[in-house]
């Protein structure tokens, strides 16, 4: 199987299952849909990717921590820091064995005092040798279950929040030095997956993707 299959093998399995989807521009991919997943009035907007260069499908779900829950967690930290160090450990450890590659991002410490949690991103890949219809599914499913898993695991814990993402550090700072920073001339292709966490979560769907 090469990308240009496997990019139609992909399509044709979100329509049978009836998954709306959209393609986006990027110059890094063979092919990168936006899919509402799950098939419901809530569904979130899940990233599928097919990069230059590489013999896989990235499936990854980006999430935002809702701008109240990280006020929450903020006050947490300043009351009791070893116990939110210890909650983002556990964090870490649970989605280390969820059998996903993950990415938590953490805001700046503020009065040496931790940060909150605000945004997550999971992902996995596939690799062609090993892409089928049920593989692909699944690993919809899985990104998606650990993604709930972890949502109602922050509301739990902080609440529902007040209904407005908050903001995320560590792109903010990605944006400020893509700003300043001019791409070095005959620069060597990269074959590297930038899943590019400051774009937007799909406009078109639910404005579901924070927690």
């Amino acid at each position: 199987m090469d990308g240009k299959s496997a990019a139609s093998a992909v399509k044709d399995w979100l329509a049978r299952e009836k998954l709306e989807s959209r393609e986006v521009t990027d110059a890094q991919a063979l092919i990168h849909l936006h899919v509402k997943y799950p098939p419901t009035k809530q569904g979130h907007v899940f990233n599928v990717v097919i990069p230059k260069n590489r013999d896989l499908v990235l499936i990854y779900s980006i999430t935002r921590v809702d701008e109240g829950q990280q006020n929450e967690m903020r006050d947490h930290g300043k009351e009791d820091p070893d116990a939110w160090e210890k909650w983002l450990h556990d964090t870490r450890i649970q989605l280390t064995r969820s059998n996903l590659d993950w990415v938590l991002h953490v805001g700046k410490p503020k009065d040496e005092l931790p940060g909150p949690l605000q945004a997550f991103n999971l992902s996995r890949p596939i690799w062609f040798d090993g892409l089928s219809q049920n593989e692909f599914m699944q690993t919809m499913r899985s990104v998606w279950l650990s993604k709930l898993e972890l949502i109602h695991q922050v509301k739990y814990a902080y609440g529902k929040g007040i209904g407005k993402p908050g903001k995320v550090d560590d792109w903010e700072a990605k944006k400020a030095k893509q700003r300043t920073t001019k791409p070095p001339k005959n620069e060597p292709k990269s074959h590297s997956i930038d899943t590019d966490e400051t774009g937007g979560f799909g406009s078109d769907f639910d404005p579901a993707d924070w927690v």
